[in-house]
């Protein structure tokens, strides 16, 4: 739906940072046949985006617009310039833009982080045309995308057994399936070190009550990553 300024409908504008320019063709080819949807900005990352939006918005400011320079900003996940979903979508959000995120969603981490930050929903990239435009639609107009990989982003993967694991469990498990020492995670969280001792000797336990055993550090990791607290390890190619 399009909203009225001046007695005339106007589609919602629509941002996209996304630094490969093949999906970026590929998006606008799905949105141009839209009249209630216009792509109006593209770039490789949040701050060129931003610096763009404000002097699209500068060079349209009248006394009678209202409205932002962008309704909603298609947001993809991995980008080059290595920032932080969390960071991407706070920018986006502290300046009243709302977002959704374009993902291939290989990686739970990422997708999870994006949802705490406040994201609209995730969208798969593979997804066909009419899913990804009604997606973008749903969002621009402040409605949430509900889609199995935000399901997952949220509870964690349906496929697991959720272990249940309480706010100060998972902090500490995430500081000590990444390496930390038990007296390097006491500091960290403020505990000592017999509770932190404790607190693995119930998240093993519970894990172990789940189906999924975690009897060494080695296997505690492996269940951070399943759970999305941990990032999942990435190959760089050799030089």
């Amino acid at each position: 739906m399009t909203w009225v300024e001046g007695g005339e409908h106007v589609p919602r504008r629509i941002g996209l940072v996304e630094d490969h320019e093949s999906v970026a063709i590929g998006l606008a080819a799905m949105l141009a046949p839209e009249p209630d949807l216009d792509l109006v900005l593209t770039a490789g990352t949040v701050p060129e985006l931003l610096a763009a939006a404000v002097s699209r918005a500068s060079v349209a400011a009248t006394a009678t617009a209202p409205h932002p320079a962008l309704d909603l900003v298609v947001l993809d996940l991995r980008l080059a310039d290595g920032s932080s979903p969390e960071d991407n979508v706070r920018a986006l959000r502290d300046r009243g833009i709302e977002v959704l995120v374009f993902t291939g969603a290989d990686n739970a981490f990422l997708v999870r982080a994006a949802a705490k930050a406040g994201v609209l929903g995730v969208v798969r990239k593979s997804e066909d045309v009419p899913t990804v435009v009604a997606a973008v639609r749903r969002a621009a107009s402040g409605e949430q995308v509900v889609t199995t990989d935000w399901a997952a982003a949220i509870d964690g993967d349906p496929q697991l057994s959720d272990v249940g694991l309480s706010p100060r469990q998972e902090e500490v498990l995430t500081l000590y399936a990444s390496g930390e020492k038990a007296s390097r995670v006491a500091r960290l969280t403020g505990l000592s070190e017999q509770t932190v001792n404790d607190y693995l000797g119930r998240i093993r336990q519970k894990y172990a009550d789940a189906g999924r055993p975690a009897p060494t550090k080695t296997d505690l990791y492996k269940r951070a990553v399943e759970d999305g607290w941990l990032p999942v390890p990435e190959r760089h190619p050799r030089a």
